[in-house]
């Protein structure tokens, strides 16, 4: 009877040595292994051509960001009211492009600085030190031509503004857009600027902006501000 209970003793001793070490071992695989799979994902991220935009991988990002953002509706707001904008999608690179920087908020601290007398209405800039930031940001990147014969300046036409002096290739602000406010149109500038949209509604709006008051060179008086949304 005695060598039994020294026999159990020993055995419950080591019974609860081995229960502990389970324990610990639990414990341990329960807080390192959700660590060590956090990690391993983290280095498996894989960064793409297309994750930052640049002047150097312009096409790629957009074409890809468009896949991804296939939003086609947009509207300005502004104290006069509200255009409603609509983006074609057979100009992929300059809709991805108006999608972008709507997205990022770009637009929302520029300004509608030229209007001109029955001709256009045009946008996308400011003295604002957080637009110039933006524009250096992304390296002021222009964008190659998307004319298509069907796409016209007609009234109410969206189109992307660029320089005429040493541009060749007719290659595109990103930045800058303008909105044709003649009633026939301004078909001089046709496949001279990509038409990438148009007014849908407010044209009622743009000739309360029309009225105001501009200085020498086309800029208003007052600076008329505007946010930019994405609708759908």
């Amino acid at each position: 009877m005695k060598n039994f209970l020294k026999i159990f003793f020993w055995i419950a001793i080591i019974a609860f040595y081995q229960c502990k070490e389970e324990r610990k071992t639990t414990k341990k695989d329960d807080i390192v292994t959700p660590k060590k799979n956090i990690k391993e994902k983290e280095i498996k991220k894989v960064v793409k051509s297309w994750d930052s935009l640049n002047s150097k991988n312009v096409e790629a990002f957009l074409t890809e960001y468009g896949k991804q953002n296939q939003e086609t509706k947009v509207i300005i707001k502004t104290k006069f009211g509200n255009i409603k904008l609509r983006l074609y999608k057979d100009v992929p690179v300059h809709r991805a492009n108006f999608i972008f920087l709507t997205k990022i908020k770009y637009f929302n601290t520029t300004v509608i600085y030229r209007v001109a007398k029955n001709f256009v209405i045009q946008g996308g800039n400011s003295d604002n030190m957080y637009t110039q930031k933006q524009r250096r940001k992304y390296g002021n990147y222009l964008m190659k031509p998307e004319f298509r014969k069907h796409r016209k300046h007609k009234y109410g036409a969206l189109a992307a503004a660029r320089q005429w002096e040493k541009n060749p290739n007719k290659l595109s602000s990103p930045f800058e857009f303008y909105m044709v406010h003649k009633r026939n149109g301004a078909h001089h500038l046709d496949n001279e600027h990509t038409v990438f949209g148009e007014v849908v509604s407010g044209f009622d709006t743009m000739d309360k902006i029309s009225r105001v008051k501009v200085g020498v060179d086309e800029w208003p008086i007052n600076d008329i501000q505007m946010t930019i949304e994405v609708l759908d």
